[in-house]
């Protein structure tokens, strides 16, 4: 092909680009318009168009910010996370996702009426995800760790963290928030027989002897978590507890 042939290609492979750019950001405007009008007294059960488009689009409407180190589980990972959090909950059972928007999302496109808890928030630094967490958003930026919602410190049954670097710094200062969200309560069953505890957080296999450290009951997986975008960086999901989806390494 000479490169007079493959110009018109570029230029309408270009334009489709556009296009797509374009529909994504009317889409996402959309959403935060609607949040924005209707943030207070909001009814999460409702059946209207924004919540159907989450559902359809997910992940798709929000592009990767590769400064802010974002990279989207594959839908299959989030799914995965998404039951482990939500296995054997109950209506009191406390769920907070930090960094990690994709299992957020994952939760969102399913049936809100049928989910065992309604307390599931999402602290985030990337302020785009309040138009899927609504009143459960929180703003998070882990190089101030306790600046969280206040309502949530000692009230966590499980959480899931992934800290967006791959630095001891981030680990450290992700893992101080971690502990001042969660309740000191380790024992309790959910009304369902299942402990209500449970400490997730998903990073690199690099970084598995500061997570050693910083999180005294958690311990290396055999699950390993996969990024939409092939990210090349081998991950490791770390828990305190095995799953139904994971056991502990040997």
């Amino acid at each position: 092909m000479s490169i007079e042939d493959e110009e018109p290609f570029t230029l309408a492979a270009l334009m489709e680009f556009k296009k797509e750019e374009t529909e994504r950001q009317e889409q996402f405007d959309r959403l935060q318009k609607e949040a924005e009008e209707r943030f207070d007294g909001i009814n999460e059960d409702e059946d209207d168009d924004s919540n159907k488009l989450i559902a359809e689009k997910g992940m798709s409407l929000f592009q990767e910010d590769w400064q802010l180190s974002q990279f989207w589980y594959s839908d299959q990972t989030a799914d995965i996370l998404a039951d482990e959090l939500l296995e054997g909950a109950d209506e009191e059972t406390v769920i907070c996702i930090a960094s990690a928007p994709s299992v957020y999302a994952a939760i969102k496109k399913r049936d809100q009426s049928k989910l065992p808890t309604k307390q599931i928030y999402l602290l985030e630094f990337d302020k785009r995800f309040a138009v899927l967490a609504k009143d459960k958003f929180g703003f998070y930026d882990y190089n101030n760790p306790l600046e969280v919602l206040p309502g949530l410190k000692g009230k966590v049954n499980r959480l899931l963290i992934d800290p967006p670097f791959l630095q001891d710094d981030c680990q450290i200062k992700s893992s101080q928030t971690a502990h001042a969200l969660l309740s000191d309560d380790k024992t309790s069953k959910t009304k369902n027989g299942v402990l209500k505890y449970r400490l997730i957080s998903c990073t690199g296999e690099r970084m598995k002897d500061i997570i050693k450290e910083v999180y005294t009951d958690t311990k290396p997986t055999d699950f390993y978590p996969e990024h939409a975008n092939g990210l090349s960086n081998e991950f490791f999901c770390y828990a305190s507890y095995e799953g139904k989806n994971w056991k502990h390494q040997n």
